[in-house]
């Protein structure tokens, strides 16, 4: 990217309310979708019941770019730290409609 383009990148503060800086814990997520949107849950599962503590809903082509960021931050963080072992996936499933 040349520094001229660098120049006209837009600049943006960014707010966080005091809901959404104190953050929330998930530990597992339910994906559904349709042609026009992802919807993501994040859920905090804790015996007997979860609780969905927040939902996204994004566009696929958003979608795509967070996945590859994420990929790239992840990377970074294995080169820093170390390799991640994968979490196993859970025998049954614990989302009950």
């Amino acid at each position: 990217m040349s520094e001229q383009e660098k120049d006209k990148k837009v600049k943006m503060k960014i707010k966080f309310t005091d809901d959404i800086l104190r953050g929330v814990y998930a530990n597992n997520m339910f994906i559904a979708h349709t042609r026009e949107e992802f919807i993501l849950d994040f859920i905090n599962t804790f015996p007997p019941q979860g609780t969905v503590n927040a939902r996204v809903i994004i566009s696929p082509g958003h979608l795509k770019r967070m996945i590859k960021t994420l990929g790239r931050s992840l990377e970074k963080y294995e080169k820093a730290f170390g390799e991640i072992q994968e979490a196993p996936e859970p025998k049954e499933p614990t989302v009950i409609h």
